[in-house]
């Protein structure tokens, strides 16, 4: 079983994985499948990484939308003919960069604790 700490860095991994492309812009996300593809796997791992975080994590970050980055999961994962691109957009252009320094805040909180 992965440890909270590692969890969270798949989500840090995962954000970045998107960075490396969402400055292509919206344009080039609108044609590109394999892009589509590639942010929604991707955002499917955060939301994963998210819903196997314990409880007790996730109460240390509550401004963090948990249920809402799990919510999109699901969506992600089990409805994916009804996926919006617009809130996959959305989501990889302007909800990532407040979520990654909200989870880095996280993880550091954590080691600090461990010493």
């Amino acid at each position: 079983m992965r440890t909270p700490e590692e969890r969270l860095q798949d989500i840090l991994e995962a954000i970045a994985a998107i960075e490396r492309y969402v400055v292509r812009g919206k344009e080039a996300f609108e044609q590109d499948e394999l892009l589509q593809g590639w942010f929604v796997r991707h955002l499917q791992i955060i939301g994963e990484a998210a819903r196997s975080l314990p409880e007790e994590i996730k109460a240390l970050a509550p401004d963090i939308e948990w249920g809402k980055m799990i919510g999109m999961r699901n969506i992600l994962v089990h409805d994916y003919f009804e996926v919006d691109t617009e809130i996959v957009w959305s989501a990889v252009a302007y909800e990532l960069p407040a979520l990654k320094t909200a989870i880095q805040d996280l993880f550091r909180k954590l080691e600090k604790q461990k010493s």
